[in-house]
């Protein structure tokens, strides 16, 4: 097969956040320093070399990036300061948008007007449609008591007339699974054309079909616990980043798996196993994203040091996310309807169009791509283990 080589490839790289990548000259250091370096996977020199070099097709197939967390090793140890972590970075966002067959994941990561475009689109379309559908009562402001419960709650379901509270609550319902179906479903394509690029592309590999089940543990592991990231040195980084995944995590499937058992009318006791969850989530989100704003703008970490766009874009989104919920339960609980009823629409109007976002498109999607990336290095490694006999030469 011939190599198709891109002289400008660098060039068009810079708008994926690559600053200045002229500095490397390949000598290896970084790969040296990495902790995480496996004798298959030869990272970031290799990759580095290949973008510079134009090979698109390569870096496009190339999975050795995933098996990069980041640490920072390779920058803080780099003898010309050429910032091979950032430059990494940038190569990341560009193989998200080959991965995705759309072209919204380049347009995000090169253009900050298409990726606001986006948000603010879907946020206003969710506001039109609450605004005509689910209109609030009048009564909200002239007759507030008739949407208080006898625990002294708002009833969240019941704040829309001519329409009963079970059916409000199933409209949200059906809302959330359609946000999951359309986001699911692209990320899952994305994942198929991934699939495509690093291995059904290249006929020489042949993968058992066995190999699919018996390697499936590792990409459900990987995706669980994350334990290469726990070989960098900031291990509180790890901590934190397990809290908040597991956190959200266990938010995302309340919402869209639970939500007629989430969101009822009764003001559940502290201790109710709702309660206890949703103070989870919310706090495991908290505690991760302080330090990380913090460090963005100390940029005193190397992990934190350069920040795109849209780094700060999903901490944002994620940010108001969070407060609006926040303000939906104390609304709720002082016996707020009027508040109750607009922070509930704001919490959505940002929620839905940040997963429509970052899930994807964006920078959440490295959430699915690094595991499934393992997984197809495992199933690579199972077919060189295969053909590993028949190469071993017989002497008489």
């Amino acid at each position: 097969m011939a190599t198709r080589v891109d002289p400008n490839f660098m060039q068009s790289l810079e708008k994926f956040g690559v600053k200045d990548w002229k500095g490397c000259f390949h000598c290896g250091n970084c790969t040296a320093s990495c902790p995480l370096i496996e004798e298959e996977y030869q990272f970031p020199r290799k990759v580095i070399r290949q973008a510079q070099m134009g090979l698109k097709d390569r870096l496009e197939s190339n999975i050795d990036l995933w098996m990069c967390y980041f640490c920072g090793d390779c920058t803080k140890t780099c003898p010309r300061e050429a910032n091979p972590c950032e430059l990494m970075r940038s190569i990341r966002r560009y193989q998200i948008s080959a991965y995705d067959w759309t072209g919204l994941s380049k347009k995000f990561f090169t253009s900050q007007k298409w990726e606001l475009s986006f948000f603010f689109g879907i946020a206003i379309l969710i506001l039109i449609l609450f605004a005509i559908f689910l209109p609030p009562s009048p009564e909200l402001w002239t007759n507030p008591t008739r949407f208080i419960n006898e625990q002294g709650g708002v009833m969240i379901n019941n704040m829309v007339d001519g329409i009963s509270g079970e059916k409000f609550l199933y409209i949200i319902h059906y809302g959330d699974w359609i946000m999951a179906f359309v986001a699911g479903g692209l990320l899952i394509t994305n994942i198929l054309h991934m699939f495509y690029l690093t291995l059904w592309r290249d006929k020489s590999v042949q993968i058992p079909f066995y190999a699919y089940f018996t390697q499936l543990w590792k990409l459900i592991y990987h995706f669980a616990t994350q334990p290469k990231l726990r070989k960098c040195d900031d291990k509180l980084y790890w901590l934190g980043h397990m809290v908040f995944m597991t956190g959200y995590t266990i938010m995302f499937v309340l919402i869209v798996g639970m939500l007629p058992r989430f969101q009822i009318e009764e003001v559940v006791p502290w201790y109710n196993w709702q309660r206890i969850l949703g103070y989870y989530a919310t706090i495991g989100i908290i505690v991760f994203l302080i330090p990380v704003v913090i460090g963005r703008f100390r940029k005193n970490k190397c992990k934190l040091k350069y920040s795109h766009f849209t780094d700060w874009h999903f901490i944002i989104m994620l940010i108001l996310t969070t407060i609006s919920g926040i303000l939906i339960h104390i609304f709720r609980l002082a016996g707020m309807p009027v508040a109750t009823y607009f922070s509930y629409v704001i919490h959505l109007a940002i929620l839905v169009p940040m997963i429509m976002i970052e899930v994807p498109f964006s920078k959440w999607s490295h959430l699915a791509y690094r595991p499934f990336a393992i997984y197809i290095a495992a199933l690579k490694k199972a077919v060189v283990k295969k053909k590993q006999p028949e190469q071993v030469p017989v002497f008489a």
